[in-house]
C-alpha cells in the first residue's frame, strides 16, 4: 500500500495570499513547490501524493478560519498518512532567514521526518537552519489525525531567501522529497 501524502500548499487567492517580500507572494510560491513535490512523489512507487491546491486558481473556504478547516477535513478525509503545510516566513526585519519546520509535539512520528526534510533544504538549498520547533497552536498540526508539520521554507522578507524562492522552487521540492525517503524510504 502507498505511503498517502497531503500537501497543503498554504494560503490561496481571494482568502488569503500569505506573506509578500521582493515581488513575490506566498501563495503562488508555495503552491509551485508543493505542485513540483506532488509530481516527484506520485512518480515514485509507493508514494501517492494530493494537493490542497490542485490548480493556483483553488480558493478553500470563505476565510482563513474556514480555509484551513477544508484542507484539513480534506485530509483526514482522504486518510493520508502525513500531512505537510508549505509556507514560506516572513519579519518586520529583513536580516531574518533561514528554514523551520513546525511540529505538534517532540515525540511524535513528526519529528524525525521534520528533521529529515529541514537538513535536505539546509544542505540542498543552502538556507540557515532554523530547528524543527513545537508549536500546539497551529491549527493543521492540532486538527489532522496524521503525523503532521508546517515548513516553513524560508524568509519572502530577507533578500537572499526571497532569491531562494523565486530562483530555486524545484530545488525546495526535491529537498522535501528527499528528506521524506531518507526517512520513509
Amino acid at each position: 500500500m502507498a505511503i498517502r501524502i497531503y500537501i497543503d500548499q498554504g494560503h490561496s487567492r481571494g482568502v488569503n495570499a500569505g506573506a509578500e517580500g521582493f515581488g513575490l507572494v506566498e501563495q503562488d510560491v508555495v503552491f509551485q513547490v508543493g505542485l513540483y513535490l506532488a509530481t516527484l512523489l506520485n512518480n515514485t512507487p509507493g508514494y501517492e501524493a494530493r494537493l490542497s491546491r490542485p490548480d493556483i486558481d483553488t480558493v478553500l473556504g470563505f476565510n482563513n478560519s474556514t480555509s484551513l478547516a477544508a484542507r484539513v477535513a480534506d485530509a483526514n478525509n482522504w486518510g493520508a498518512d502525513y500531512f505537510m503545510s508549505i509556507h514560506t516566513n516572513a519579519s518586520v526585519d529583513p536580516n531574518y532567514n533561514g528554514t523551520e519546520v513546525y511540529i505538534y509535539n517532540e515525540l511524535s512520528q513528526s519529528y524525525p521526518l521534520a528533521l529529515s526534510i529541514l537538513n535536505q533544504i539546509v544542505a540542498e538549498v543552502g538556507t540557515r537552519d532554523n530547528g524543527v520547533r513545537v508549536n500546539p497552536r497551529l491549527y493543521v498540526l492540532r486538527r489532522t489525525t496524521m503525523p503532521s508539520l508546517l515548513i516553513e521554507l524560508a524568509y519572502i522578507t530577507n533578500p537572499q531567501d526571497a532569491e531562494k524562492l523565486r530562483n530555486n522552487q524545484f530545488e525546495f521540492a526535491q529537498a522535501i522529497y528527499d528528506g521524506i525517503r531518507i526517512e520513509l524510504g
